[in-house]
């Protein structure tokens, strides 16, 4: 079925059937080892390479060269690969792949994966647009294999308090959720680059070039996104990320970890509307700070919600107005009876006089055993995940969303069976972008 032509019904009955889908088990006993596929081995990817060498590493693939071989030393056994694209047509007997590329390649490094059946971590955000998520949903329906998004800081116990406290409903009826995050970087004025601490100041795309280092293949970095001279502002990650070609900002990319936790408790799914503010949005370069407003309807008996996302130097009024502790980042819950207040690895109820004897919620959420195991037992047991990719490319397509009505300038009335915002017609080149020849993903 076409993802962007499935309807309203059938939408949400496939995303309730994926909810509850076991995966397919590779593993003949819960003690073989998996044999893993590693698609990107440098910065992220060398962190989750180390995160999954408990298993039987037998394929690396990097653009990078040097990334390669550092890998290939601490996994001589690994056939090496440049190109992810020659790996799937060479490998035949990997069980799972780890994809933790730039974010414009990591549809075209998953896809492939899902349709030979293999379980798959994706790191975060999941895709780089809607549609390509919306793709890589189907796909993992239709494959039934364990799937996670590396939004590693969903396995912490800190995360699992706050969604039992949300749900007991010592707050209340919650309708009004903030997020904010201090990261600030993209297009910004010196001033506050220099304020932000930004890792490289630029205000548009160079006109020149600069030499490719040795160790890149540039051509193969770049994939599927547009042909540019290769340059200094774009590689190493994470340059990259304030680049729309090649990632989506603070947005997406923090959007992953920060809107997980009100995603996760209040069980959100796709907004009804999207609004945004900020700086006049620029063609080439992702803002450093903007905000983003989303409307969700009701979900069985929760009310509707507006939850708003902020970054950089923005930051809700209740914030500014000291009405809260001014953690640089947070996430902000508002009840009718009393507020949380969180970031990844702590929590307070406010105000806290109301709440200093207030009972604690029972522990209704295990313990993960860690987000990078959690998965691998999920591979050899067909147990669930719980940041799979039906659940994290919702969150991913929210994210985006976004993005999309930043860059308009628009409120989106969204139609998430159709991906269509009703009226605004610039939106549907970002939800879905044109490939460099050469490069298709076949939904």
């Amino acid at each position: 079925m076409h993802p962007s032509r499935v309807s309203r019904r059938a939408f949400m009955a496939t995303v309730l059937a994926a909810s509850t889908a076991p995966a397919i088990l590779r593993a003949a006993n819960p003690g073989d080892r998996l044999n893993i596929a590693v698609i990107g081995c440098g910065g992220r990817g060398g962190g989750n390479l180390a995160e999954v060498s408990s298993e039987n590493i037998v394929a690396l693939c990097d653009v990078n060269a040097r990334n390669l071989e550092s890998a290939a030393a601490k996994h001589p056994g690994a056939r090496k690969y440049s190109d992810f694209r020659q790996l799937f047509d060479q490998e035949k007997s990997f069980d799972a792949v780890v994809v933790s590329t730039a974010e414009h390649t990591h549809a075209f490094a998953t896809l492939p994966a899902l349709k030979m059946r293999k379980h798959v971590y994706c790191e975060k955000p999941l895709t780089h647009s809607i549609w390509e998520a919306r793709v890589i949903r189907e796909a993992a329906r239709e494959a039934k294999v364990a799937t996670q998004m590396g939004t590693q800081i969903h396995a912490t116990s800190n995360y699992r308090r706050v969604v039992e406290w949300v749900r007991s409903g010592a707050l209340g009826s919650i309708r009004e959720v903030h997020v904010w995050v201090s990261r600030a970087w993209g297009l910004q004025s010196p001033e506050a680059a220099r304020r932000n601490q930004d890792i490289v100041q630029v205000a548009d795309r160079p006109a020149g070039s600069s030499p490719i280092p040795k160790e890149l293949n540039w051509d193969l970095w770049l994939g599927p996104a547009p042909e540019r001279p290769f340059h200094e502002v774009y590689f190493p990650g994470p340059k990259w990320y304030r680049w729309w070609d090649f990632g989506s900002g603070t947005m997406s990319d923090l959007g992953s970890h920060w809107n997980d936790l009100p995603f996760w408790a209040l069980e959100l799914d796709a907004p009804r509307t999207i609004s945004a503010d900020g700086p006049p949005p620029h063609p080439e370069l992702a803002p450093a700070s903007m905000s983003a407003t989303y409307e969700y309807g009701p979900r069985g008996s929760r009310p509707g919600v507006r939850l708003t996302w902020y970054q950089g130097e923005m930051k809700p009024k209740i914030w500014t107005e000291k009405g809260i502790p001014q953690w640089d980042s947070g996430a902000l819950f508002i009840g009718d009876r009393g507020m949380l207040l969180a970031d990844y690895g702590k929590y307070v109820l406010l105000p806290e006089n109301q709440f200093k004897d207030a009972p604690k919620p029972s522990l209704s959420i295990p313990e993960s055993l860690g987000h990078h195991k959690e998965w691998i037992h999920a591979c050899k047991t067909g147990a669930p995940t719980t940041c799979n990719f039906e659940y994290a490319g919702a969150l991913t397509e929210a994210n985006h969303l976004g993005n999309v009505a930043y860059r308009t300038g628009r409120t989106l009335d969204w139609d998430p069976a159709r991906l269509e915002v009703r009226g605004v017609p610039e939106a549907k080149a970002i939800i879905r972008r044109t490939y460099r020849p050469g490069w298709s993903l076949q939904a």
